[in-house]
């Protein structure tokens, strides 16, 4: 550790609020070398109310937040920094997770609404079968970008003001704002109810279906379409301004920390998300790829966009293993469980607990594990289980590839998961290309850290591609051979088509919003069927 007299001499630091599904962080980094000063990480519980819901209290995420902060500061100074030098605090976030509050209270007035949550799949479904044609695609084409899915903030909106009795009141009353994580933290950091900013940024809310990705703004129509008042909505401003605090959308926040500035860049958040940067010119997927804002450096800069593939479960399916199962206790252990066996012996795991995202969007699927036989053990399972992210990052390249045109030579990736060695080398043999890890993985916070660094009136961070960092970086170069790969991945795209229509009917609730038994048909005939031997017998015994 550098002596305390050279530390005192650091000059502008800047900080990053990283708020992710699972935890929330606070980073502090030099923004004359971005080397990762402290940082202090706090877990966020995730509650489940019903099969498919999944939810998150908005108050314990705000003090997170707070929690992070102290603690990291308290660890500065005792590093002898001086917390002062902090000039900007950027916002990265779980995106499309939906919250609503009363602006005169500042209290939340339901939990938020993650982001996977499968609650809106009906309403989902009644939005398709409206469409011509029955074209999950209608809004993508027109403005948003997006498939009308469970996945984005619209259909969360909708449910929170159909079914929340406060909600509905809030919105009637004008006293509702609506916002994902990043507005709600931002809005609570710049005041609350005494003056707090009411924003999103542009990569943000290119995620709700109510955004016009050639207008840059909210859209009347998609707004009326909803049915959503855009009075409750936040003011859109670009990622890289002065606002209080700096907003940039977690996977675009990744994009400019791997240095994506150039047509062809992409980044891969350990199997999560991959992002192939476009430039300024949208380019509509014919491959069930998004279009989105990647980012937008300054109120008059150009907006950027991106190509994006969504996987639902990812690197959660660790923890799948580790809580659900039980047949691992740390992310460790499952490495060294795949690496013992180094195949999964015809096992393949497909984990499409929310149904199955891009290139599919198919919310009827469900996860599935295949090619079971006697000798399959918990091992070949944690190497299926690796080999499932890296399946689904591929089917995602191959779509990237096939509509921008653009050969993707490498692959960037960042994220806790990239600490798993025998996982980046699964990728660069399933990929059939280099996977390129840098030193500092931490590139979610650092490029939210820089967007905030290079807004205008801060200024202590420069973009400029001849003014950057290097990263160093570790290369992992496939070895196996192409063949085994596609075999491979051919037996993977089988038992997606396994997985594929599961859920088959609408869940039709009943007076108190519970799923009926009647809503599976065959079902429905068992019941009744037996209701009827039943009755049937009595009638003739007596």
């Amino acid at each position: 550790m550098a002596a305390s007299s050279d530390r005192i001499m650091l000059g502008p630091l800047v900080a990053a609020v990283d708020q992710g599904t699972s935890s929330t962080r606070f980073l502090v980094f030099n923004a004359k070398t971005a080397e990762l000063l402290s940082h202090h990480q706090v877990e966020i519980k995730q509650s489940f109310p019903k099969e498919g819901w999944v939810e998150e209290d908005p108050r314990e995420i705000l003090q997170s937040v707070y929690e992070c902060m102290e603690r990291t500061c308290e660890k500065l100074t005792q590093l002898n920094i001086d917390i002062s030098n902090i000039k900007a605090i950027g916002v990265t976030n779980q995106r499309e997770t939906t919250l609503v509050w009363d602006k005169e209270t500042g209290e939340p007035l339901y939990n938020a609404i993650v982001w996977l949550d499968l609650r809106t799949q009906s309403t989902v479904e009644r939005l398709i079968n409206k469409t011509p044609g029955r074209n999950k695609n209608h809004l993508k084409v027109r403005d948003t970008g997006l498939p009308i899915s469970t996945y984005f903030s619209a259909v969360k909106l909708r449910w929170l003001v159909d079914n929340v009795l406060e909600v509905h009141e809030a919105v009637q009353s004008h006293r509702a704002m609506f916002g994902t994580i990043d507005s709600w933290l931002i809005w609570c950091l710049t005041g609350g109810r005494n003056g707090g900013v009411h924003c999103t940024d542009v990569t943000n809310a290119s995620r709700t279906m109510l955004f016009n990705i050639h207008t840059m703004d909210w859209d009347p129509e998609l707004c009326k379409y909803f049915d959503i008042p855009m009075e409750i909505l936040p003011k859109v401003r670009s990622s890289s301004e002065i606002y209080g605090l700096m907003c940039l959308g977690d996977q675009s926040a990744a994009l400019v920390g791997q240095m994506c500035f150039q047509d062809g860049h992409a980044k891969n958040t350990a199997g999560l998300i991959a992002l192939l940067s476009l430039s300024f010119q949208p380019v509509m997927s014919d491959h069930g790829l998004l279009t989105t804002v990647a980012y937008k450096l300054g109120r008059d800069k150009p907006a950027y966009y991106a190509l994006e593939g969504s996987v639902a479960i990812a690197g959660a399916v660790v923890q799948w293993l580790k809580d659900n199962l039980g047949i691992v206790q740390s992310s460790v252990e499952i490495e060294n469980l795949a690496a013992a066996v180094g195949t999964s012996y015809g096992c393949y795991f497909v984990p499409a607990f929310s149904g199955l995202y891009a290139p599919y969007w198919e919310p009827s699927a469900r996860g599935i594990i295949c090619g079971l036989t006697q000798f399959t053990n918990r091992s070949h399972l944690a190497f299926a289980a690796l080999e499932a992210v890296c399946f689904q990052t591929r089917e995602i390249l191959d779509a990237m590839n096939q509509d921008s045109g653009i050969p993707l030579t490498q692959l960037q990736v960042d994220g806790g998961m990239t600490s798993n060695r025998l996982l980046m080398q699964l990728q660069a043999d399933i990929l059939c290309i280099p996977v390129v890890k840098p030193s500092m993985p931490e590139t979610t916070a650092l490029g939210a850290a820089m967007a905030a660094g290079a807004a205008e009136g801060v200024s202590v961070w420069s973009l400029k591609p001849e003014d950057l960092t290097a990263v160093t970086c570790e290369k992992f170069e496939p070895q196996i051979n192409p063949e085994e790969s596609e075999f491979r991945y051919a037996r993977w795209k089988k038992a997606v088509q396994k997985a594929m229509n599961w859920e088959t009917t609408e869940p039709v609730a009943n007076g108190n919003g519970e799923t009926s038994i009647f809503s599976s048909v065959p079902l429905g005939f068992y019941i009744l069927g037996s209701m009827f031997m039943l009755i049937g017998a009595k009638y003739i015994a007596g």
